[in-house]
């Protein structure tokens, strides 16, 4: 789940390294236990491609009763590029003022553009964006360690 107090959106969140024979895109399974996921059980797919360190965010009315979809990362008519990293999608559907956050100053903007490479990088760039999110909206989270 992704979102802001009153207002979240269902995410279910895939990988892959399967890539097609001939070498155009890379299969991505969509379903659970070999079964497509039933209506309303998430809003967007985030799809990511391993090798291509790319990010997919579908939304689920596009994918449902699939067990699999296929994302050509090279490929720029493919079905599902206009949702390569369609991170406003998810913005958008949980509700965030953008207007708001642009009143935050240039630096949340510098963080935005500059955007890490790699997939534990974005991975903590995303937790970090999260946990300033959320200290903006007055809920405070306790202090992160790097320890399990």
């Amino acid at each position: 789940m992704v979102g802001r107090p009153g207002k979240f959106v269902g995410v279910q969140v895939k990988c892959t390294i399967a890539k097609l024979k001939n070498g155009k895109g890379y299969i991505c399974q969509t379903c659970s236990r070999h079964k497509p996921y039933r209506a309303g059980a998430f809003d967007f797919l985030a799809a990511y491609v391993i090798p291509e360190d790319v990010w997919y965010i579908i939304p689920a009315k596009k994918i449902r009763g699939m067990n699999n979809i296929t994302l050509c990362t090279q490929a720029d008519k493919a079905k599902y590029e206009q949702y390569r990293e369609a991170w406003g999608l998810l913005h958008e559907a949980a509700g965030v003022d953008e207007e708001a956050e642009s009143s935050e100053g240039a630096a949340d903007e510098e963080r935005v553009s500059s955007q890490p490479t790699g997939a534990m990088a974005r991975m903590e760039a995303a937790a970090n964006f999260f946990e300033r999110y959320l200290e903006r909206g007055g809920l405070r989270l306790p202090k992160r360690t790097d320890e399990c």
